[in-house]
């Protein structure tokens, strides 16, 4: 068994090499990015084998038109289009929410801003992380596929973007995890030993819990757990090395400590499943443990274990293999404090921090062990200030006020002329009360237990709340300060997550006795609050509904003041007829158009426009001349192609002469409701084109609108899901 304190720096053992377990492989919870991906490389399979099958031509004729869409869209007034300077914005938005603003608000932070000792200090910085408690399918059972990945992602990402800033800017020497790393840690059944819930206990977990529990113990078990044991590596420990090989000026080392458990990780009091404490020993360190840090004892028990000792249940049951090793840890902790740091004073006294036993043979039986070397000096060891560190909250009055930085509710309006807090103050307190699996507070035994057992307590700091809270307690629990951490997630019930920083200086001498002039308060603290990301999806909605609103309008602004439309025209294709469908035409020497040579189905897409215009055109003179639209009772205008037919020049039946066609007149009112003044029939009568004009106006909006909102749609989404995707 590992000893229970620890003076060496780097990695604790909670940095064990891990199995190179998949998290892919497991097919009952992937993340949405592998979902996306997986789906993404079956389709691109079999559309290469689709185009290296017998449908290889309409393949190459498919990637030939997307080619020249690709060249129509490069141009570059397309490029500097105003749909895609939408886009520019909603990228310096995007990279605002998910990069830049974590930066902001850490670097706002920074030690410099808030610390205050003397001249020359050299302080051991410090962090504290709280409730982590990453999602997995116990936080919320029975959500569809699509929501419970991206929820994983998107919390993963938030904390992993604030840990990475957080070892960028303020490069902590020291990060202390204050338990609950998992949300449903205590589920995932352990590879050996009994994971059922005892007999006593199985009605006490809730309904909603219940009918899930079979799924769970059949798909969730070992192997799971060490997916979810890499998960959390993956965002907290192979982001350590960005805050820096070295550690700051006067201290040992940089150290990383993960091992104090939570409710979440374990379970809580008599329910606690011990073979999950094993598994959690295993990976992560002992839980009950003795740091020295910067000059100051960091105590760590674990709590929700602790708590069995004061359970209701303790009678009924055998709850020691709960409770016991925490109970012997705190009847030797303030020896083991003593040990600890006389190895500290040592090390910087530059001698030899372990025990020397005399080398010499003795008789088994005359052996003196009275005067063995030990490094508990008793009353002369150094005592530094100690910090207690626990999951749960230490026991107060209920309404115990929390201060101002509480966020749920701020503290009560005092009445006029008082000026202490409001006590009781309910709403601004942490709740004084439990439930399956969990506890708010400890009881008043246990906190008095562990002051006294440990001794010299200064300070506390605890978490599981989920919101921030400090507090003085009692005379009985020896006026020691707490602090509940906020926690770092953005999935915890809080708007602002946060973590805690703490500056520690206490300059001592050879025997490890405060300098002369040293401050007498050796710790300084400050809480960092982290971007509400609630807001920052506010800020994307507004930005999508004002995007969208700008958009329609720009679309309805196209054809009134004739702006350059950003829908592209069709790509006319060629006719596919095999007999002739018109005739080109030429202009002669009265200026008219005529036929030059019949067209077949393999003539060139560039004559199109002119055909579909002389045949419009054609049928269009017709339909005014067979019926009459405004032309009186002339059943047909006469043709000059006829009357020169008539004279004697070389023309054909129904007005077509060699080489020559029909007089094609382009009618303007055809296209733009005609002009001037007078009746219908002054107009040309063309009720008809009007209408269809206005239809066609209609249509331009309407792809206007669909265009350019569908390509910042996708580029929007796009750039997201990069930014997603990248973490």
């Amino acid at each position: 068994m590992a000893p229970p304190y620890s003076n060496g720096y780097g990695y604790s053992s909670s940095a064990l090499p891990t199995p190179s377990y998949d998290y892919r492989s497991n097919g009952d919870f992937q993340s949405i990015c592998d979902d996306i991906f997986s789906s993404a490389r079956s389709m691109l399979d079999r559309l290469l084998g689709y185009a290296n099958g017998r449908r290889r031509h309409t393949v190459w004729g498919l990637a030939m038109k997307g080619m020249q869409q690709v060249r129509r869209n490069m141009t570059r007034r397309r490029l500097l289009s105003f749909p895609h300077l939408l886009v520019a914005l909603w990228v310096l938005v995007m990279l605002w929410g998910e990069r830049w603003v974590f930066a902001s608000r850490v670097r706002g932070c920074d030690w410099d801003h808030w610390e205050d000792w003397p001249a020359g200090a050299t302080p051991h910085r410090l962090i504290f992380v709280a409730d982590p408690q990453i999602i997995d399918p116990k936080s919320y059972p029975g959500r569809p596929w699509p929501l419970n990945p991206l929820t994983v992602t998107i919390t993963d990402n938030y904390m992993r973007r604030s840990y990475k800033q957080l070892q960028k800017l303020l490069h902590p020497d020291t990060v202390f995890f204050l338990g609950d790393l998992f949300d449903g840690g205590r589920e995932w059944k352990t590879a050996h030993g009994n994971f059922d819930d005892p007999e006593w206990a199985k009605g006490n977990r809730p309904a909603d819990e219940a009918k899930y529990l079979n799924e769970w113990h059949r798909k969730y078990g070992e192997e799971f757990w060490l997916q979810e044991y890499e998960r959390f590596g993956n965002i907290f420990y192979d982001n350590w090395n960005l805050g820096g090989v070295y550690p700051g000026p006067g201290q040992r080392g940089r150290k990383l400590i993960s091992s104090l458990p939570g409710n979440h990780d374990l379970g809580f009091g008599a329910e606690v499943k011990v073979t999950a404490r094993h598994r959690f020993n295993a990976y992560f360190g002992e839980t009950n443990r003795v740091d020295v840090i910067g000059n100051h004892t960091f105590v760590s028990v674990d709590t929700v274990s602790l708590s069995a000792d004061t359970s209701s249940m303790k009678d009924r049951v055998d709850l020691e293999p709960i409770y016991g090793p925490a109970q012997e840890f705190l009847k030797s902790v303030k020896a083991t404090k003593r040990r600890a740091a006389e190895k500290e004073v040592l090390f910087w006294k530059g001698a030899v921090d372990d025990l020397a036993f005399d080398h010499k043979v003795e008789d088994l039986s005359n052996a003196d062990y009275s005067n063995l070397p030990t490094m508990d000096l008793k009353e002369n060891a150094p005592d530094f200030p100690t910090i207690l560190l626990t999951h749960v909250p230490l026991f107060r009055d209920p309404g115990t006020p929390c201060g101002p930085l509480r966020e749920h509710w701020p503290p009560a309006k005092p009445p006029k002329g008082q000026t202490t807090p409001v006590i009781p103050d309910h709403r601004n307190a942490i709740s004084v009360s439990s439930g399956y699996q969990y506890q708010n507070v400890l009881s008043p035994e246990d906190s008095v237990k562990l002051i006294k057992s440990i001794g010299n307590v200064i300070h506390a700091f605890s978490g599981d709340d989920h919101d921030y809270c400090e507090v003085v307690h009692t005379p009985d629990q020896e006026s020691v300060r707490e602090i509940t951490v906020k926690s770092i997630s953005m999935a915890m019930g809080v708007p602002t997550p946060g973590f805690q920083m703490v500056s520690l200086y206490n300059p001592i001498d050879e025997r490890g006795n405060p300098l002369p002039g040293a401050p007498k308060t050796t710790l300084q603290t400050h809480l960092c609050l982290l971007p509400q990301q609630l807001s920052t999806f506010m800020t994307y909605a507004v930005l999508g509904i004002l995007t969208l609103v700008v958009l329609i309008a720009r679309a309805f602004l196209v054809p009134v003041l004739r702006l350059q439309p950003f829908a592209l025209d069709p790509v006319q294709n060629a006719s596919s007829a095999v007999l002739p469908i018109f005739k080109a035409k030429t202009e002669g020497d009265d200026g008219v158009a005529h036929d030059v040579k019949p067209t077949s189905s393999n003539t060139s897409s560039s004559k199109f426009p002119s055909a579909r215009v002389s045949s419009a055109r054609t049928r269009g003179q017709s339909l005014s001349n067979g019926l009459g639209l405004g032309l009186g009772p002339q059943a047909r205008a006469p043709s000059p192609n006829s009357a020169r037919g008539k004279a004697g020049s070389p023309g054909g039946k129904w007005g077509w002469g060699q080489n020559r066609g029909p007089r094609i007149e382009i009618r303007r009112d055809a296209y733009y409701g005609g002009g001037g003044s007078g009746s219908a029939a002054d107009r040309g009568g063309w009720r008809p084109a009007s209408s269809r004009g206005s239809r066609s106006t209609l249509g331009l909006v309407g792809r206007e609108i669909w265009t350019t909102s569908w390509r910042v749609a996708w580029m929007v989404l796009g750039f997201f899901a990069w930014l997603t995707y990248k973490g």
